[in-house]
């Protein structure tokens, strides 16, 4: 796996209401700092890539049909340099995803409806400075 990227197993709790699933505690050992949390989706097919951050770690969460992550490691002083790593995630695969500063990172939404992203960054965005 690419060096800063961890994952974590995410455990939906369905009963007779609906459906529970924590993704990101301060506890958690995966938390760093809150930036902002936002949402993102894709149609059937449609690929969003290539972004990567200078500072910023992403935490990712598919919560609705099914993606395909894909990372790629650019630093030159990284041991992973190179590197690609591929995660199918999503109702089917539940998982936390933290990606660190400067991976390239990009989805592809592999599932027959709207695939949606969640992801809990750990800046807040600056339009002036992304």
């Amino acid at each position: 796996m690419i060096e800063g990227v961890r994952l974590k197993r995410l455990h939906p709790i369905p009963d007779e209401r609906g459906c529970l699933m924590e993704m990101l505690r301060a506890d958690d050992d995966l938390f760093l700092k809150f930036g902002q949390i936002y949402m993102t989706t894709a149609y059937p097919g449609v690929v969003k890539a290539w972004h990567y951050h200078k500072v910023q770690y992403d935490h990712f969460v598919v919560v609705r049909g099914m993606m395909k992550v894909v990372l790629y490691d650019p630093r030159p002083e990284a041991a992973t340099c190179g590197e690609i790593n591929e995660f199918f995630m999503g109702e089917r695969n539940p998982l936390l995803l933290q990606i660190p500063p400067l991976v390239y990172h990009g989805f592809k939404c592999i599932g027959e409806t709207e695939g949606i992203v969640i992801n809990c960054a750990t800046e807040v965005y600056r339009p002036e400075d992304p």
